[in-house]
């Protein structure tokens, strides 16, 4: 016969059993995603079917990796224009892509306007943040068109009214049998969007500020990703972390070395151009982006001494070259944990990749999940460290104002830097 003390301690052990059954079947019961295709062009596939599928990829991505290099040294020198349209473009494939997983994992219930509501969203919150980046450095261009005026003084009332058409339309299309998983896939929707279009948004406000604030982080999580690949191919034995058994701890030290090095070297060649250094402003005259400016301390040569024990030896230096060791820094230790996460993702859903868009490296979004939280790290960095207040915006602020406020500010503006000895004294100048 079953004691009282089993008879206590087999409702808890059943209940537990029950609860991993039931966590087993939640688990098994997630839909899984069609594995895509392999895409490796023919040519690659014959070339290389002698080899083992660690050296196939390998020689895949060493194929590929420098004409993906070649094709962004391209963009570069089309300029800061054609930059933004290209991050716009990768925003939305990357929108697609992690859309198109949410649909393939849920495709089968039919849920109505879930992908025209997802893209109408995109289109809602690029509306809301292209609108914002426009008023800000189009200032000019705004005021004096009247259409232009009108749509940026309503912009956020716009904004908030097509969102909550938006709104609406979810809640309309609502069905009784799948009112949970509808809202599963809201919030999908509302995470890439914070995910994906918030953070490729300030890529182009770093854009702004100089290409340089654009260039140097990208080309470091580039290099640091490339270095560290290397380091773990021919030296990993570590294991880093679970979520990706391929990360070695070899690979991740050799590529935070590379990447220091990398972007000391990198940022004191761009340093010396006015190209990469200067704001990216809109030029009312020609009506067009310019890069000419006279650049900043940033960006002038300065002496720094070394540590005593070198006999006081001082070295020229570019003071970012100083700030290029943050970005490298955050590029190779916090960076791959953008990769983490995204790894961690597709573990979830049983996915390789986000899509087959690059033969060997997966989609655009398995190749940018390190870049956004760059993006993220760079846009804070500046404004903590960097910005300080833009007198061309005041200006810009100023001439907006009606005659009597604009006189007002002056009188004010006047006696304060008369009162500091900047201006003579009313009286001698009456």
């Amino acid at each position: 016969s079953m004691s009282a003390q089993d008879r206590r301690v087999c409702p808890g052990t059943r209940l537990s059993r029950l609860a991993s059954d039931n966590e087993t079947k939640s688990e098994s019961g997630v839909p899984e995603v069609p594995v895509p295709a392999d895409d490796t062009p023919e040519v690659l596939n014959k070339a290389l079917s002698g080899l083992s599928s660690r050296w196939k990829n390998w020689w895949v991505r060493g194929i590929l990796t420098p004409a993906m290099i070649s094709f962004f040294f391209i963009i570069i020198y089309l300029g800061p224009m054609v930059l933004m349209m290209i991050v716009l473009c990768i925003q939305i494939k990357c929108f697609h892509e992690i859309i198109t997983i949410g649909y393939s994992v849920y495709h089968s219930y039919h849920l109505p306007w879930f992908r025209t509501l997802s893209w109408y969203f995109l289109l809602c919150v690029n509306y809301f943040f292209y609108g914002e980046t426009v008023t800000d450095y189009f200032f000019t261009l705004v005021q004096r068109e009247e259409p232009l005026r009108i749509l940026s003084k309503y912009h956020r009332f716009i904004s908030f009214a097509l969102y909550l058409t938006g709104f609406c339309m979810f809640v309309l299309s609502l069905v009784k049998k799948h009112y949970r998983l509808q809202f599963y896939m809201f919030g999908w929707t509302h995470v890439t969007l914070l995910i994906v279009v918030t953070q490729s948004h300030l890529i182009i406000h770093n854009l702004f500020e100089g290409m340089i604030w654009f260039i140097v982080p990208i080309s470091c999580v580039i290099c640091n990703d490339i270095m560290a690949y290397m380091f773990g191919f021919f030296f990993g034995r570590t294991p880093l972390i679970k979520l990706s058994p391929k990360k070695t701890w070899e690979g991740f030290i050799g590529g935070f070395f590379a990447t220091i090095v990398f972007g000391i070297l990198l940022s004191y060649v761009m340093s010396g151009y006015r190209f990469f250094v200067c704001p990216v402003e809109f030029n009312n005259d020609s009506n067009s982006f310019t890069v000419d400016c006279k650049p900043s301390e940033l960006f002038q040569l300065q002496d720094y001494g070394l540590p005593p024990v070198l006999q006081s030896i001082t070295v020229k230096l570019y003071p970012f070259q100083i700030h290029s060791i943050a970005l490298s820094a955050f590029a190779s230790i916090m960076g791959p944990f953008g990769g983490f996460f995204a790894s961690g993702f597709k573990r979830a859903f049983k996915i390789k990749d986000f899509a087959n868009t690059i033969p060997g490296h997966g989609g655009i979004m398995d190749r940018f999940d390190c870049q956004y939280l760059m993006a993220t790290f760079v846009n804070v960095y500046i404004a903590s460290f960097i910005r300080g207040p833009n007198p061309s915006k005041v200006i810009q602020q100023l001439l907006a104002l009606r005659p009597d406020q604009q006189l007002h500010i002056f009188n004010s503006l006047k006696a304060h830097l008369t009162e500091k000895g900047l201006l003579p004294l009313l009286e001698e100048a009456a």
